[in-house]
């Protein structure tokens, strides 16, 4: 029986930085395969797709300097050393948008770029949302906005809506959860 996972031969930390560090593996992957791989450790992340009554989506439109423009966005961030992703959901809904929700249900588990990256992304719908004051981080300058799916669907065709995760969570969310 082969192996389910690579061995580690060599490990190098090549970058270590406030969000992510970056190593450098050589391995012996399934399959007797020997190759040097390049991995962007994260501690994971969680995306929040808030649902108003109505049926609308909020969103954010924030600056991403990686990409050189604003992306209109799921809330979404890094969950924090010791902290469950409903608790990161929670804490980020409150902190971009400055809503509290009473039902939050989990709708994926997935790998973003599973190719160089061991971020683990856990996406969350909720329901029963309570307006507050939004706390954004000292670097998050955040625009919040409702959106009707069908003005959702549209931006993802005309390529308003760009970002990955919110595409694939609010098609997700159409598609298996939105008449239940």
């Amino acid at each position: 029986m082969s192996a389910t996972k690579a061995k580690i031969l060599e490990s190098a930390t090549l970058f270590e930085g406030p969000l992510f560090n970056v190593r450098r593996e050589r391995v012996l992957e399934p399959g007797g395969y020997q190759a040097t791989r390049d991995v962007v450790i994260h501690p994971g992340s969680v995306v929040v797709l808030p649902v108003f009554p109505n049926g609308d989506i909020l969103l954010v439109r924030q600056y991403r300097h990686s990409v050189g423009c604003f992306l209109w966005e799921l809330v979404a961030g890094r969950i924090d050393g010791g902290e469950s992703p409903l608790a990161g959901a929670k804490r980020e809904l409150a902190e971009e948008t400055g809503y509290t929700a009473r039902r939050f249900r989990k709708l994926l588990d997935v790998f973003p770029t599973p190719g160089f990256l061991s971020e683990h992304m856990v996406v969350f719908a909720c329901q029963g949302l309570q307006a507050g004051p939004p706390r954004p981080e000292e670097d998050e300058r955040l625009e919040a906005r409702q959106f009707s799916l069908r003005r959702l669907e549209r931006m993802m065709r005309t390529g308003r809506l760009r970002d990955t995760k919110s595409i694939a969570a609010i098609l997700y969310y159409a598609r298996f959860f939105r008449r239940r």
